[in-house]
């Protein structure tokens, strides 16, 4: 019983911090309608063109567009600024693109690029407010407590994947899409009161950097002359771009490969963040940072992904997707926690929208890719690419501390 009692102190040492357990519970509820949104999004888009891959790919791709064109500029806002306040203002924005899309929805005017629109819009705010929630995480915490916290973000954001979908599954087959949009509009009054009560005295807020020119050149050269930062988001970077466009694979691969229809597809989703919540917990106990942990996850990532192309029915897919949800938390929460403590406090805010760039920002390449390749070669071949990719970002990570010199762990090292 010490044992567990020791264990379980260690897993969820952040929710010491009564500022992260106020976060983190707004949060949960948000995260459960934003995964309803994400799932019956997708769900709306293949419906109103009658099972186009390609198309669900260009609409995801719309929605990240403007992370690819303003992350970095949103990291340089986010140094700036107080992120607290900006992510309150924000978080309100994208409460605002649900309820538009949840009443277009149910009074039945909803069409493709409508959707297209306010998915650019959504889009246009994630640009600005995710690089402030990535490096609002250590003011709110601080550095003993961070690697831990990122995990357990990690952990809720998949315990919503699991809950989120399932019940868009059953709410999309009893009262439809435009209901869990107006859900999701709803959630976002709990994480914008969690933003507002949170006790100021207990952050530890960086000084905000004085506006100044050449601010995004000096953090991409910043990034440049630091190996431990570049290689970590140059992985990410292509994993990001062909192994994370679940949101393209899945729904095909539900529909076109296995014929599972809607609730499939949120059990499909649900099996991934089962895994997830899993694989979050144990990073959080045991997990490492640095280049060689994340090499291992991407090599593990590639191994679950390959499973999960070749399940040859639900019941297999679904184990092979819990698998993958375990093997993509930890590649993301070692990634994330390594830029995080390697990167200099006023850099933070740059460093950070690179990382969100990096994993959502290539969507608009990767998603019409994985689409394009789901249509040509077959519902698995999306699955199948993101393993490959997987393969060879963790061959390249290998290659760069052996040859290219860089280090393995990274120079700042922190207890949980």
């Amino acid at each position: 019983m010490t044992r567990i009692r020791r264990v379980s102190s260690v897993t969820f040492a952040a929710l010491q911090v009564p500022n992260y357990r106020r976060y983190i519970s707004g949060q949960a509820i948000s995260l459960i309608g934003t995964w309803m949104q994400t799932t019956a999004q997708a769900w709306l888009v293949l419906s109103l063109t009658h099972d186009s891959a390609t198309m669900l790919g260009l609409i995801v791709a719309l929605q990240t567009v403007p992370v690819l064109l303003l992350g970095p500029y949103g990291g340089v806002i986010a140094d700036r600024v107080d992120k607290r306040r900006m992510m309150i203002a924000l978080q309100s924005a994208m409460g605002v693109q649900a309820l538009a899309l949840g009443l277009l929805t149910i009074s039945g005017l909803v069409r493709v690029w409508e959707i297209g629109v306010l998915a650019a819009l959504l889009g246009l705010n994630n640009a600005f407010e995710n690089p402030s929630r990535q490096s609002f995480m250590l003011e709110l915490v601080g550095p003993d407590h961070l690697r831990n916290a990122v995990s357990l973000n990690s952990v809720l954001v998949n315990m919503a994947r699991v809950l989120g979908p399932a019940v868009a599954g059953i709410m999309i087959a009893i009262v439809g899409e435009g209901v869990c949009f107006l859900v999701n509009a709803a959630s976002f009054v709990a994480v914008i009161t969690s933003l507002v009560t949170l006790d100021p005295g207990a952050l530890q807020p960086v000084t905000p950097t004085e506006r100044a020119k050449g601010q995004l050149r000096q953090g991409l050269s910043y990034i440049r002359r630091t190996p431990e930062l570049a290689v970590p988001l140059l992985m990410m970077g292509a994993v990001g771009c062909l192994t994370y466009e679940f949101q393209v694979s899945l729904p095909y691969m539900a529909r076109a490969g296995l014929h599972a229809g809607s609730s499939g597809f949120g059990f499909m989703t649900a099996a991934m963040g089962f895994g997830a919540v899993g694989g979050g917990l144990i990073v959080a106990t045991r997990g490492r940072t640095g280049i060689g942990p994340l090499i291992a996850a991407a090599t593990g990532f590639g191994l679950a992904m390959t499973l999960a192309t070749v399940a040859p029915t639900l019941p297999i897919e679904l184990i092979a997707l819990a698998f993958t949800g375990a093997a993509s938390i930890s590649f993301m929460a070692t990634g994330n926690a390594t830029l995080q403590l390697r990167a200099a406090p006023e850099m933070r805010g740059r460093v950070m929208s690179l990382w969100f760039v990096a994993f959502q920002g290539s969507t608009p390449i990767g998603g019409p890719v994985i689409g394009a390749v789901m249509s040509l070669a077959g519902s698995r071949a999306g699955l199948g690419l993101g393993a490959i990719t997987c393969f060879v970002v963790a061959l390249a990570g290998v290659l760069a501390t052996r040859v290219g010199g860089v280090k393995s762990r990274p120079a700042t090292s922190v207890t949980v």
